[in-house]
């Protein structure tokens, strides 16, 4: 890693690094905790979050931290400043009903894809995804369509850099592969993954782009393997996603 460059501030990255410790799965942690996964000294990660705390975005008990509502400011406002989720959602919905399936929309941040907008279907699936959820580039549907839209430099750079970790069995873990993959992806305008995330379960994507014709985002669909074929998403889903995905583009183009 270069050094940083003189006007960078290490306390904010601490202090970012604090927050983003916290997760579903580690919604409360105590000191330690904190130090531990920052690789803070206790003292240091101690003044962050008592800062924190009287900033208001984190709370204690006296031992064990979470976070408080107002760290949901930062989230929301990135998201009311993107003007794809807010467009997308009413034709998300739509097509969620016509196919009985869920409907997501994501954005390529580093190796993986941020969801930004998700209209789930009343089914259970055991991936539990909401807005903020974050998953793989490599393995999913979306990050596929994103990746295509890369030039070719960051694409290599990604195909060296990323970690494309087994998820399933059928997981593609070669860059040579993946990239045969994504330039098929780019050719056909949409991706198909099967059971590549997660055993049982298929999704298919395609690009959203502003009115300079850029892929801002990516929309999906994602259906259990046991329900539905790949014959099935190819043939009656894929033309009602492209569909949906031009207009939410056109939508955009207008903003």
């Amino acid at each position: 890693m270069s050094d940083p460059r003189p006007d960078y501030v290490q306390s904010l990255e601490r202090g970012l690094a604090v927050l983003t410790t916290f997760s579903g799965e580690t919604p409360a942690l105590t000191l330690s905790d904190v130090a531990r996964r920052t690789g803070l000294t206790r003292a240091t990660a101690r003044r962050l979050l008592l800062t924190l705390e009287e900033l208001g975005y984190v709370g204690s008990d006296g031992r064990l931290f979470r976070l408080r509502p107002k760290v949901l400011g930062i989230g929301y406002a990135y998201l009311s400043s993107v003007p794809v989720a807010e467009i997308a959602v009413p034709y998300m919905e739509e097509l969620g009903t016509a196919l009985h399936e869920s409907s997501s929309a994501a954005i390529l941040d580093g190796d993986d894809i941020v969801y930004i907008a998700r209209v789930p279907a009343k089914r259970i699936m055991s991936i539990g995804l909401a807005v903020g959820s974050r998953l793989p580039a490599h393995a999913t549907s979306m990050g596929r369509v994103l990746l295509a839209a890369l030039c070719p430099a960051d694409l290599e750079s990604f195909l060296h850099t990323a970690t494309l970790t087994r998820l399933t069995e059928r997981t593609v873990t070669d860059p040579c592969r993946l990239r045969e993959i994504i330039e098929e992806t780019r050719r056909r305008g949409w991706s198909l993954v099967d059971q590549e995330l997660e055993d049982g379960l298929r999704s298919i994507a395609a690009p959203l782009r502003d009115g300079s014709g850029r892929a801002v985002a990516a929309l999906n669909v994602s259906a259990h393997a046991g329900r539905v074929t790949k014959e099935r998403l190819v043939t009656e889903f894929v033309p009602r996603l492209v569909d949906a995905a031009a207009r939410i583009s056109t939508a955009l183009g207008a903003r």
